[in-house]
């Protein structure tokens, strides 16, 4: 297989995509892609459009017009379901994890492995083993029997991300991934985005803190009011930069 002529083809793209909320315009016929191994900043003010973009991709609600496509095919993401086949995962600001539950049950939350027994008892010693090893590739060292309530911010958003690790997931999209961490959290969520990436995985990142995702993401798309007004390589841009236009445009 060529990695290289691979990674050139966009693994989403998404065309004309209008959303309403009533009378409330959110999106207006915006164009997105992103391919294999590559970060992209979505940024902009609240209420830009990016997290209502981020819910379509994720199939937690469905776009009113405009199509998407899945490695050159056109798909309708009508369902989280649908979604997590293709292998797109979502890593909400929320985190969607359970406090009393622990790191292995938050990982397969939803996808529990079963034993073989008649009564379907759940396998507590795969997904224990599994959740291991896929949190020490991330270079976690909380023990899989761990309550996610004992854990760090940063180790909270890494039991999410290695959900989307375990179920070999094609794109992740991190809502938000650095709000409320510490500087040592934002640098282990960093560390997480560039394993991904290295894995061929896509990421989309959701964020109006992007001084924070600037040093892993390898484009900016802009967003204000619905609509798409830049997208620049990081190498052509600057925080500086995107910071005064989102602050124009939102004034």
């Amino acid at each position: 297989m060529d990695n290289n002529k691979d990674r050139e083809v966009p693994i989403l793209k998404a065309e004309g995509v209008h959303k309403w909320y009533g009378k409330i315009h959110a999106l207006k016929g915006f164009n997105f892609e992103i391919r294999p191994g590559e970060a992209v900043g979505l940024v902009g003010d609240n209420g830009a459009g990016k997290s209502t973009f981020a819910k379509i991709i994720a199939g937690v609600i469905q776009k009113n017009r405009g199509t998407i496509y899945w490695k050159g095919d056109e798909v309708e993401i009508d369902s989280i379901e649908a979604a997590r086949n293709l292998g797109i995962e979502t890593v909400y600001q929320e985190q969607a994890l359970v406090d009393q539950l622990s790191v292995a049950k938050n990982i397969f939350l939803g996808r529990e492995v079963s034993s073989l027994d008649a009564l379907g008892t759940l396998d507590m010693d795969e997904m224990e083993a599994r959740s291991q090893e896929v949190t020490r590739k991330l270079g976690l060292r909380m023990e899989p029997t761990q309550e996610v309530r004992f854990c760090s911010g940063g180790e909270r958003q890494g039991v999410a991300v290695a959900r989307a690790l375990l179920f070999k997931a094609n794109l992740v999209i991190l809502d938000e991934p650095t709000r409320a961490l510490s500087s040592k959290g934002v640098d282990k969520i960093l560390k997480f985005i560039r394993g991904m990436k290295e894995e061929g995985i896509g990421v989309i990142l959701i964020s109006h803190i992007f001084p924070q995702i600037f040093p892993v993401s390898d484009r900016f798309v802009v967003l204000s009011r619905g609509e798409k007004i830049m997208e620049k390589r990081q190498e052509e841009t600057s925080p500086d930069e995107l910071s005064e236009i989102i602050i124009q445009r939102s004034s």
